[in-house]
C-alpha cells in the first residue's frame, strides 16, 4: 500500500488521508464520530483503528479528533471532564477567534459538540454540567482539567500506531483539574427530568452504559 506524508506524520495510508481531507472543519469531524458506533471496550486504539473499525469510546474519539483537529491547523487538545458515580469524559478542545469549542464522541448526545464560543476553558466546561448525567438522572460532573497535547506523544506516532494508548489516558487523569461547584452546591442539586435523559439515551450502546450506585 502507498503511504502518504502529510505535515505531521508519516504513516497515514492513502484512504486515511483522503478521509482527513474530507474532514476540514471541526463540525464535519463531529459528524464523522456521530456515524460510527460506540465503543464498550476499555481499551484504548489510535485515531487510525477508530478509522478502521468505525468505532469509538470517548477517549478514542477526542484522540481521533484532535487527530483531525491538527491536520486542519489545530492543536492536537484533548481535556478530562471528572464525574462522580459515572464515567470520565473526554473531549478534543479547540480554539478560534480566542474562543473556545470542543467536540466529543459520547453515548449521549448531550455531551457532543460545543460551538466555539466560550471565552473559557471552564466556561466549556460548565456548558456540559446540567446535561451531564448518569442513567440514574443525576447531575455528574465535578472537575475538568488542564489539555494536554498530543504533540508531546509524536514519538510514538499516537495517531496510527498498533499499540494501546492507555497510558495517555493515565497521564491526562493525574493533570491538574479544577473543581466546577463546591460540596453544598453538589447536595442541593435537581434530578434530571426523565425525558431528557431519555433524549440523552437516544440511540446509545446499553453495552457501554455506566451503572450508578
Amino acid at each position: 500500500m502507498i503511504r502518504f506524508m502529510d505535515k505531521y506524520s508519516e504513516n497515514w495510508l492513502a484512504d486515511e488521508l483522503a478521509l482527513l481531507k474530507e474532514l476540514n472543519h471541526p463540525m464535519k469531524i463531529q459528524q464523522y464520530l456521530d456515524t460510527i458506533e460506540y465503543d464498550s471496550k476499555t481499551d484504548t486504539r489510535s485515531p487510525r483503528y477508530v478509522m478502521i473499525e468505525k468505532s469509538a469510546h470517548c477517549f478514542e474519539g477526542a484522540m481521533f479528533a484532535a487527530a483531525c483537529l491538527q491536520n486542519i491547523g489545530y492543536k492536537p487538545l484533548i481535556l478530562d471532564l471528572r464525574a462522580v458515580n459515572d464515567d470520565d469524559h473526554v473531549i478534543a478542545v479547540f480554539q478560534k477567534n480566542n474562543l473556545w469549542g470542543s467536540i466529543a464522541k459520547s453515548n449521549f448526545t448531550t455531551l457532543r459538540y460545543r460551538e466555539p464560543v466560550y471565552k473559557s476553558l471552564r466556561e466549556l466546561a460548565m456548558s456540559y454540567f446540567d446535561f451531564y448525567f448518569n442513567t440514574a438522572g443525576q447531575k455528574t460532573l465535578r472537575e475538568y482539567s488542564i489539555p494536554l497535547n498530543l504533540s508531546k506523544y509524536n514519538h510514538i506516532d499516537w495517531k496510527t500506531t498498533d499499540a494501546d494508548m492507555e497510558h495517555i489516558g493515565d497521564k491526562l487523569d493525574r493533570l491538574k483539574h479544577y473543581p466546577l461547584i463546591g460540596n453544598e452546591a453538589a447536595s442541593e442539586l435537581s434530578e434530571v427530568s426523565p425525558y431528557l435523559v431519555e433524549a440523552g439515551l437516544m440511540g446509545s450502546n446499553p453495552e457501554g452504559l455506566f451503572k450508578p450506585e
